[in-house]
């Protein structure tokens, strides 16, 4: 019983040391993000913090550098957001900055470490969402390679995110056949950019191409989830999914489809 105690006690311990590590780790980045006025330390602080990574044998790290690549997305995306919230001087641009700095901390601390299956998928998600955000925002005026491999990235990482959740055989090739989906709308949505203005954030901008990826990515994990359950793909399970995904899209296309990632809406 003595022994229990101090394995008890050692993982709480453990439990709050990460917590206090994880919430220094997301303060540092917003300090040295207003300190340099430059993402790249923060990043470099994010990648150094991910060191576990490669801290097996060499034959080992692509695979876990796949398996971290949505949190990768997630973490070096919003260092990148909370960089640009700051290129603009607002009287919210600090507490914008503070936000996206508890946003990350949450995912740190709460979203990240979760396995449940819809969890993961809200995971993968997040990946979609702060990874095209900070992608399109940034290079608008980059080559198309550049994006169309990032959108590649993105799409892999987050379908892979949910494959392997439900211990698919195929997670690889359907994600590899996920990511050039992805890269295809990217290359469409660089040569067509479109973005929204947010609320109290004029230095960030929602790009059009994010939610039409989320939504068609939700429709498919949808479809996927319904092919798992029944051996087959059930109209009752899809329909409002794909009548959401369509009607939202539609909607994007035709009546918000008239600012530029470098104009206000």
């Amino acid at each position: 019983m003595e022994f229990l105690r101090v394995v008890k006690r050692r993982s709480l311990l453990s439990e709050v040391i990460y917590i206090l590590l994880n919430l220094a780790l997301a303060f540092a980045v917003l300090i040295v993000t207003w300190a340099t006025g430059s993402p790249w330390l923060a990043l470099a602080l994010v990648l150094l913090s991910k060191w576990r990574v490669l801290a097996v044998r060499p034959r080992y790290w692509f695979a876990h550098i796949e398996a971290n690549m949505v949190d990768m997305i997630v973490s070096f995306g919003l260092v990148l957001l909370i960089y640009l919230a700051g290129q603009t001087s607002t009287s919210y641009t600090v507490v914008v900055q503070i936000v996206l700095a508890i946003v990350y901390a949450g995912w740190l601390v709460f979203l990240k470490p979760r396995t449940r299956r819809v969890i993961v998928a809200i995971q993968a998600g997040a990946a979609i969402v702060v990874g095209s955000m900070a992608l399109f925002s940034l290079t608008y005026e980059w080559p198309s390679t550049l994006v169309v491999l990032g959108m590649w990235v993105i799409g892999y990482a987050s379908a892979r995110h949910v494959l392997v959740s439900h211990s698919d055989t195929d997670a690889r090739l359907l994600s590899l056949i996920w990511g050039f989906v992805s890269a295809e709308i990217g290359w469409l949505a660089f040569h067509w950019t479109i973005a929204y203005s947010l609320p109290f954030a004029a230095g960030l901008k929602l790009p059009q191409v994010t939610l039409i990826i989320l939504g068609i990515s939700f429709l498919a994990e949808r479809v996927y989830s319904s092919y798992v359950k029944h051996g087959t793909i059930r109209s009752a399970d899809i329909a409002m999914p794909m009548l959401l995904t369509l009607g939202i899209i539609m909607i994007l296309l035709t009546l918000f489809n008239a600012a530029s990632i470098g104009a206000a809406t």
